[in-house]
């Protein structure tokens, strides 16, 4: 690591930074409406992305600073099993391809902002609603969180900031600017700001990658000596490997299921999605975003790479940073950073309008003021999104970086146990609302105290996201088991509540509305002022 500032790369950086800065002001006047003071528009961009802007904001959504900087890191440190994310990715999107058209056609339908507005309108209950808006909150939190800790790593290879002993707040005063910036054009300009900025944040990343998987294995001799010399490190060391051990098959599968399963459940995944302009766009994406996992296959390679290039630091973080500042020239390093760097803006800006929607539709407006107008509602959402980054600031900067990893992993672990209520309640109506929520909480309970009660060689609590299958005996993710409890929890109660004929919750929707399109009589592309605010 440079013992200064590295000038140059430092001056590319700022450039890039500078000018999706500009074009974050700017995407406030790109598509206008004529009235901007509803979360239609402020918050899902007036629903009016065609296939290439929904495809470059969802990549922008789901491949993220963090993904940059810690998929590779996982390599770096255990080896093949942090390719996990490779085959997740490969799952996701025939997954979502049987659910996300029919959530769009049906949100179009009744002007449903959050997962949370759909949950309330199928089932009838603001309970349901309001334990899915809290779950997507509190997931979201520690995600914006580790796009804080992605730039940071940036920084620090840098030598922005100065060393640990340096004042706080000189050593912070980089990212505090980084997010003021963002919390300042997110709030003018909402979701159109990030999906204006993800066309140069992805083509910055495929840029980087592209050069990455050709210049430094030359640079390192070809790939048969980067994989020896990562095989002679795990071979030493006794951990990890480059092929997975037949003892981590479970965890490897599970945790690949899992992730998938969980991955469309979070808030910014599903703001992005209701962004499109028609049915049709979604069905489009479903089929090119796996473009993106090719994409993390060979991002995953730097990790080795890494190794190769006898890359050595105390943060397996800054591996990949530090593999690029070592490897590429100044200049190009620069573009490097500046893509992990915008790679943190744009998901970061993204979850917080995500995490505000739930707020506002789903607290706000379901418990607090229920007559809201959709100007209220706007200015309500606006100032949430201000707030969960100043809180993902904190949290960052107040607590240990391992800590916020962790909590991340938890996040995962509590999204996935929205998913029988949201993709349940696409295909039917069958499950009892109360049913769900049992389920919902004995997951969540499950989850949480199962990965409070795995250590690590750094900490005594939440030091991992595996734990042993009861009845099984083999290691697996938390997340799956906690998932397949909700599920078994949610059929038992349902046949024990439709016996006892517990009152069933309205269901506002009808058949015909999963599969109605934008063109369709009666689908509210873009409600009107009058009805704009309603629960609806």
């Amino acid at each position: 690591m440079n013992d200064g500032v590295n000038g140059v790369a430092l001056a590319v950086f700022i450039f890039f930074f500078v000018l999706v800065t500009a074009m974050g002001f700017m995407a406030a006047r790109w598509r206008r409406a004529e009235n901007e003071h509803s979360l239609d528009e402020w918050g899902l961009g007036g629903r009016s992305f065609g296939t290439w802007v929904t495809w470059f904001l969802l990549g922008g959504d789901l491949y993220t600073a963090y993904t940059f900087v810690a998929v590779p890191a996982a390599i770096y440190a255990a080896g093949a099993s942090g390719f996990f994310a490779v085959p997740y990715t490969i799952l996701v999107y025939p997954l979502i391809f049987t659910f996300l058209p029919r959530l769009w056609s049906v949100s179009h339908k009744h002007g449903y902002v959050t997962t949370s507005d759909f949950v309330r309108g199928r089932f009838g209950s603001k309970g349901l609603s309001l334990a899915v808006a809290v779950t997507g909150i509190l997931a979201t939190m520690p995600y914006i969180a580790l796009q804080l800790v992605g730039i940071q790593a940036v920084l620090d290879v840098m030598g922005v900031g100065g060393g640990e002993d340096t004042n706080w707040f000189v050593k912070d005063l980089p990212l505090l600017i980084a997010f003021g910036v963002l919390a300042a054009y997110t709030y003018s300009s909402g979701l159109r700001a990030p999906a204006l900025i993800a066309f140069v944040k992805d083509t910055l990343i495929y840029i980087v990658i592209a050069v990455a998987i050709i210049y430094i294995p030359i640079k390192l001799g070809g790939f048969d000596d980067i994989f020896a010399a990562a095989s002679d490190k795990f071979a030493e060391s006794g951990k990890g490997g480059v092929v997975p051990d037949s003892g981590g098959q479970w965890t490897y599968a599970t945790l690949a299921l899992g992730s998938a399963l969980a991955l469309f459940m979070y808030p910014h995944s599903i703001t992005a999605t209701l962004s499109s302009r028609s049915r049709e766009v979604i069905r489009r994406n479903t089929t090119i975003l796996p473009l993106y996992s090719l994409m993390l296959g060979l991002l995953a390679l730097l990790g080795f790479m890494a190794i190769a290039a006898g890359v050595k630091v105390e943060n397996g973080q800054l591996a990949i940073p530090q593999l690029f500042e070592n490897m590429f020239p100044d200049w190009f390093a620069g573009v490097a950073f500046a893509a992990i760097g915008i790679g943190a803006l744009v998901p970061a800006a993204i979850m917080s309008i995500a995490a505000a929607n739930l707020f506002t539709r789903n607290i706000y407006k379901d418990f607090i003021k229920p007559d809201a107008t959709a100007a209220q509602e706007t200015k309500v959402s606006k100032l949430v999104s201000l707030l969960v980054k100043v809180g993902a600031l904190i949290f960052v900067l107040g607590m240990d970086k391992t800590v916020a990893i962790n909590f991340q992993l938890l996040g995962g672990i509590w999204i996935l146990q929205t998913f029988p209520a949201l993709v349940g309640g696409l295909f039917t109506r069958w499950f009892h609302r109360w049913a769900l929520l049992g389920g919902w909480a004995v997951g969540m309970v499950y989850g949480t105290v199962a990965a409070y009660g795995v250590a690590s060689p750094t900490q005594k609590h939440f030091g991992g996201s595996s734990d042993e299958i009861p009845g099984i005996g083999e290691i697996g993710y938390i997340g799956l088991t906690a998932f397949v409890l909700n599920v078994l929890v949610t059929v038992v109660l349902t046949v024990v509540l439709r016996a006892v004929k517990a009152p069933d919750g309205v269901d506002e929707t009808k058949p015909a509305d999963y599969t109605a399109d934008a063109g369709d009589p009666g689908v509210q592309v873009e409600l009107p002022p009058a009805t704009a605010g309603s629960s609806h």
